[in-house]
């Protein structure tokens, strides 16, 4: 069988983490890397094994051998890149956000359609084998009629006043931090595993580190921002936001989203509590699920295939006590892509979040941003 060909554009954190689980597929083979200068991008071909590097991205759609793009470049740079693949009639995953704008979202989601391609976004905390199990309970009642989601994303990678990225300017992360960032990853978790839309919101938002100092060269993500030569900036977004929300069958939500809480790291959290049952799942203890009842015994559900829904099978791939975690989520993500890439669209798991999921989210940070202005509730615009 001929391996499908692909192309990472842009091998920073993210760019690594995708080329790591797509070569845990075997079926596909990583034919190009793309950075934003000649020399950045022949270190990260002869660092990563992958025999072709340019600084010119658009040689690699013209490329009719690579039939696969994956964006992994800084946010700024979403929109164009990914209007390009479509327009080159090249499968498409992007890393999130979609775009910066939701005027952008709605251009390439409209293209999308149009080209009937096979496109994705990498929210990844979908394909955790206990998500799914979770998903499965909500849909067969097991929790009874969802009344309250609760849950929250908190780092404290951008705790000290040293730590930059270039997420924190505007111009290239976007007019948000903490709520497109994060939070667009638990706005997405919330909506996928209750199957409910984001329908109102009420939110608070906080620079809490109004100055940083940033340090003359690039910073990756998760690295130290301090050097022996810094100079003062300006923050103008977000360290943090919390948000009231009403889903569209009557729900209640609260949200609470930070880049500056000591201690922790990934902490991402979702709670749905139900008429009969809740339910509770932590990333950083990706392999177990708390379900809470009134009347008897809470339980801890732990990742073993014998345990969970059929639904949640194809999400985990090795027998109970064998751990799997952040990894395998990216692993799971390319194998539910891919399956869609082979069977030209037919056959891709609603596990990958489709361009359209981008642009709604892209609505509900509008709705956000006007909330945390005004200091009222804003109603979420809905696609159909």
């Amino acid at each position: 069988m001929n391996k499908v060909k692909t192309a990472i554009l842009g091998a920073g954190f993210i760019g690594q983490a995708h080329i790591e689980a797509i070569r845990r597929l075997g079926f596909v083979e990583i034919a190009a890397v793309a950075q934003d200068d000649p020399r950045k991008a022949a270190e990260a071909a002869a660092a990563l094994h992958i025999p072709r590097a340019t600084d010119n991205y658009m040689e690699l759609l013209a490329d009719p051998d690579i039939q696969v793009i994956h964006n992994c470049t800084p946010n700024h740079l979403h929109h164009e890149i990914n209007r390009q693949v479509l327009l080159h009639g090249k499968h498409l995953l992007s890393e999130k956000p979609l775009t910066l704008t939701s005027d952008e979202a709605k251009e390439l989601y409209l293209l999308a359609q149009e080209r009937k391609l096979v496109t994705g976004i990498n929210f990844n905390y979908r394909q955790f084998p206990m998500v799914q199990h979770l998903k499965g309970m909500v849909r067969d009642g097991d929790l009874g009629d969802i009344r309250i989601v609760r849950g929250h994303y908190l780092q404290d990678w951008l705790l000290y006043d040293t730590d930059y990225n270039w997420r924190i300017e505007p111009a290239y992360g976007g007019q948000t931090r903490a709520i497109g960032d994060i939070g667009s990853h638990l706005f997405d978790l919330a909506q996928y595993v209750t199957g409910l839309r984001i329908r109102e919101v009420l939110a608070d938002k906080a620079i809490l580190v109004p100055r940083r100092f940033k340090p003359i060269g690039s910073v990756q993500t998760f690295q130290s921002g301090q050097t022996a030569e810094l100079e003062p900036v300006e923050v103008t977004t977000e360290d943090y936001c919390s948000v009231l929300v009403k889903f569209e069958n009557g729900a209640s939500g609260v949200f609470t989203v930070s880049q500056v809480s000591a201690g922790y790291k990934n902490a991402l959290e979702l709670n749905v509590d139900g008429a009969k049952a809740s339910g509770s799942w932590e990333q950083e203890e990706s392999f177990k699920l708390r379900v809470g009842y009134r009347d008897q015994p809470s339980q801890t559900v732990l990742r073993d295939p014998s345990l969970l829904k059929k639904e949640a099978l194809p999400f985990l791939h090795y027998p109970g006590g064998h751990e799997e975690g952040w990894t395998e989520s990216l692993k799971n993500m390319m194998h539910h892509f891919y399956a869609g890439v082979m069977s030209e669209g037919k056959a891709i798991s609603d596990s990958v979040a489709s361009f359209k999921d981008g642009y709604q989210l892209m609505l509900i940070i509008d709705a956000m941003i006007r909330s945390a202005e005004t200091g009222t509730w804003q109603s979420v615009e809905q696609l159909r």
